[in-house]
């Protein structure tokens, strides 16, 4: 079963959000998916959307994904890519699509002038460590990822001037 890989369409907006929600059980925190297919489509695809997507389609369908964005290093003064998820149905697994997907991000990168492909893994998921390490990912254990939202985000939103 060979998969077609390309840039992702307004029309794949269903398929990606199930592909994200398919991830979010993998994870053990779908309760925890808020957009819903208006929304995806929007951020991903309007004018100035900042996000973007790769899938892989195969017999018409999508069984895998990568969504991500730029970031800023301002110590390298270049930009870098920040993969959000990366998803290949379970089903799919073992064929290469998701080294693919990597390697079309990796291409992306080189292509933009990026200084780094990053991304974040939970600590829990040996089978994801495992496989990113053998392409030759190394993880970053000097950093504590920090994150505010809900309240916490309102409240110091709230402070500024």
């Amino acid at each position: 079963m060979s998969a077609l890989l390309r840039t992702a369409r307004r029309e794949d907006a269903a398929e990606l959000l199930r592909l994200i929600r398919s991830l979010a059980r993998y994870e053990k925190a779908e309760d925890q998916v808020e957009t819903d297919e208006a929304q995806l489509a929007s951020t991903l695809f309007d004018a100035g959307a900042t996000a973007h997507a790769i899938v892989a389609e195969q017999d018409g369908r999508l069984v895998g994904m990568a969504i991500y964005f730029f970031n800023y290093s301002t110590w390298q003064g270049r930009n870098g890519l920040y993969l959000e998820d990366l998803f290949v149905e379970p089903a799919c697994r073992g064929a290469g699509l998701g080294k693919a997907l990597l390697a079309q991000l990796a291409a992306i990168a080189v292509e933009q002038n990026c200084g780094r492909f990053e991304w974040s893994v939970l600590d829990w998921n040996t089978p994801a460590i495992d496989f990113y390490e053998s392409l030759g990912a190394r993880p970053q254990s000097e950093w504590v990822r920090y994150r505010l939202e809900g309240e916490a985000l309102n409240a110091l939103a709230g402070t500024a001037g």
